[in-house]
């Protein structure tokens, strides 16, 4: 008989895995949608001269770099998903914006229920349908038509239903593999993209050690090492909880006096998990895409110049980053746990906090407890987004070029908050095993 409280272990999990029913169609869902995603990135957009584009493409922004990873390759080889969840994403960054500021929409995520966010769900979808024709409109007007064949209004109109249809197809999957697979969708799809990226990357850093000779060896030891002391930081950032305890009142049920409970309020150090730093990666691509589409030499410049982390004012852009990861870090969090909330469910369950009055005053120290765990959460995540980006320059080791701590972040985070769900479908088989 398996304790109820202890953790699964990974010969229970892969056995659950093989033998359960239910987890084990969620994980051939998961599989089979995110190999149909990958097969879909080398369908290619028609009427493109490919050595053209492949040559404006090495030479591009790094930023532009960072993005063809979260699209798994999608722009350089330029397929039909060549913009991947990036129109997904920017969708949900305008609706939560819009959730904050327009009290109806406020309403529906917090009072509305279940039917509440499927209506939220469903304007996220649109926007997402407007925010892929603009995009893949202003992508194939200004930059790939110069690598067209026949380059016209056709071939615009053409390309943009092209991709707008392969985002939209890849919308879909993320959200199929969140209803009915494991873990969040949208974070799987980043995932795989940045895993299909390393091997070129490693191989370019062996060619690099290969004729390189002592010197550089010993750049892409302290590189290596600095990455995994960066892992052993998420690890431990990621499942940080400041437990608040929380005691509850003696109850009288029938003739019987209950002793008071006590408990604990978890409050996680890094609310937002990975959702800050794709949030401040896709806000930080949108200059590039304006000045593609607008062709202002200037702003190419100052683009290349300041928001570039290889620019002459790249502490610029590791500003720019910081301050946005810190942002999205607070907002995320705010809806996510609302103090207000909390302190009025623990009223209304006859709980209370050790040494502070319910009601206002409840609310004020969770609010207060939470704004320190954000901003220490935040900070970690902006150093680990530029430090070693910056070691990465110093050291001249290019060939990381794109997948450095930001898609290191990613990857950690989206393993650990899958495994999570995983133990937690193996947890309730475990359960129902034992009501059998």
């Amino acid at each position: 008989m398996i304790g109820r409280d202890k953790a699964p272990t990974a010969q229970e999990t892969f056995m659950q895995m093989a033998q359960a029913a239910g987890l084990r169609g969620r994980l051939f869902v998961t599989l089979g949608i995110l190999i149909l995603i990958r097969l879909g990135i080398y369908l290619p957009v028609p009427g493109i001269n490919r050595e053209l584009f492949q040559q404006a493409i090495n030479s591009n922004n790094p930023i532009f770099g960072l993005l063809d990873i979260f699209s798994g390759r999608g722009l350089s080889t330029l397929g039909i998903f060549a913009l991947g969840i990036l129109p997904y994403i920017n969708a949900s960054i305008i609706i939560q914006l819009l959730t904050a500021a327009i009290p109806s929409l406020e309403n529906l995520q917090k009072n509305e229920g279940e039917a509440g966010r499927r209506r939220i769900s469903q304007l996220t979808r649109y926007v997402t349908l407007g925010w892929a024709i603009i995009q893949s409109t202003a992508f194939s007007a200004a930059f790939l038509q110069q690598f067209a064949k026949e380059p016209g209004p056709i071939f615009v109109a053409e390309t943009a239903i092209a991709l707008t249809a392969g985002s939209m197809f890849v919308m879909w999957a993320s959200e199929l593999v969140t209803e009915r697979g494991l873990g969040n969708g949208a974070s799987l799809l980043i995932f795989v993209n940045i895993v299909a990226s390393l091997p070129k990357s490693l191989g370019d850093t062996v060619a690099l050690v290969e004729t390189g000779g002592r010197e550089v060896i010993g750049r892409v030891i302290v590189l290596v090492l600095m990455f995994l002391l960066t892992t052993v930081g998420i690890v431990f950032v990621q499942g940080g909880v400041r437990r608040i305890p929380i005691i509850s009142a003696r109850r009288q049920v029938g003739r019987r006096m209950l002793a008071e409970q006590r408990s604990y309020l978890p409050l996680q150090l890094n609310q937002g998990g990975v959702m800050p730093i794709i949030f401040a990666t896709a806000i930080l691509s949108l200059p590039l895409l304006i000045a593609n589409f607008t062709k202002n030499v200037s702003l190419q410049n100052f683009v290349n110049t300041y928001l570039s982390p290889s620019g002459q004012g790249s502490w610029v852009y590791a500003l720019v980053y910081l301050v946005s990861i810190i942002f999205f870090s607070y907002f995320y969090s705010s809806l996510i746990v609302n103090p207000v909330d909390v302190a009025q469910n623990l009223k209304k369950m006859g709980s209370s906090i050790p040494g502070i009055r319910p009601g206002k005053t409840t609310s004020e120290y969770i609010e207060g407890v939470l704004n320190r765990l954000t901003l220490l959460g935040a900070l970690f995540l902006g150093l680990v987004a530029i430090v070693p980006t910056a070691v990465e320059s110093f050291l001249n080791v290019p060939t990381f070029k794109g997948i450095g701590a930001t898609s290191l972040l990613i990857l950690v985070g989206v393993a650990i908050e899958t495994s999570k769900q995983i133990r937690t479908y193996v947890i309730s088989q475990r359960y129902e095993g034992m009501v059998k």
